[in-house]
């Protein structure tokens, strides 16, 4: 078993706790990107136990932190979102450089890849504009309710695999986030076992096509996927902080960020 995953399961799930921030870019920063989606991936054909000892430490992580920090990060949305917010804005720059170098830029890129980072983070940075409504939180299933809740899930999880694009924030435009917070404070297991139906199914799917893609096309996924990064931070940013001590709480969190991303990705590195 790989147990240093439960740290790496525990920051993935606060991560995919805030609309705007993706665990994918999480795992990105902690250098398991790649792995996790071979292991999800052969998780589901015959050679499933070998993936357990990377799988089961991760999931464990992240179903902690799912439900142990879920009312404090509403909290912290709540009574302090600028320089929470800001932390995630440094969290996901420092993920950027890691990237550059990963995918070999310079060497790499074409005009064409250029131009495919830019459209794509355009895109992820208009829907910043998107004001999502969400209704209240359903805590009785129904069949309808059922099928949004479980296609709800399957959406999200397929972004939650892609760096930059949030599977909460897909939730939120979906209309859905506040039943998923509300059910993982309130530890309602049926709205619990209909979301995570659907992130299961997602999963299946979305690993696959990434990983495929990853292979056959590598510079252009790159594009893509610091493309989508570099545009979620348009996504995060809360507006500029009003008052200088919420100005300077915000740049020292967005530092700190920034630091633990340059920090994970020198300490993945070496090992």
């Amino acid at each position: 078993m790989q147990w240093k995953n439960i740290y790496r399961g525990l920051m993935m799930g606060i991560s995919d706790l805030i609309p705007g921030v993706s665990g994918g870019t999480v795992a990105l920063i902690l250098g398991i990107y790649d792995n996790l989606l071979k292991a999800i991936s052969g998780f589901f054909s015959r050679n499933w136990k070998k993936q357990l000892g990377f799988l089961v430490p991760l999931g464990i992580g992240i179903g902690a932190a799912l439900l142990l920090f879920s009312r404090l990060i509403d909290y912290l949305l709540t009574n302090h979102v600028v320089p929470t917010q800001f932390f995630f804005i440094g969290l996901v720059l420092g993920v950027l450089p890691f990237l550059a170098r990963e995918s070999g830029m310079k060497r790499n890129f074409r005009p064409v890849h250029y131009v495919i980072l830019v459209i794509v983070g355009i895109a992820l940075a208009m829907t910043a504009f998107l004001n999502p409504s969400e209704s209240e939180p359903i805590r009785e299933l129904t069949g309808s309710k059922a099928l949004f809740l479980f296609f709800s899930g399957w959406l999200g999880s397929m972004a939650m695999l892609l760096p930059g694009v949030s599977g909460s924030f897909v939730l939120l435009l979906l209309g859905a986030y506040s039943t998923a917070i509300a059910a993982l404070s309130d530890l309602n297991l049926p709205i619990i076992a209909v979301i995570g139906a659907g992130v299961a199914v997602g999963f299946i799917i979305s690993t696959k096509v990434i990983h495929f893609l990853l292979n056959s096309f590598p510079s252009v996924m790159y594009a893509v996927i610091i493309g989508l990064i570099a545009g979620s931070v348009f996504v995060i940013f809360p507006g500029l902080p009003a008052g200088a001590g919420s100005m300077i709480v915000s740049l020292i969190t967005f530092l700190a960020g920034l630091m633990l991303t340059l920090w994970l990705g020198r300490v993945e590195t070496k090992q």
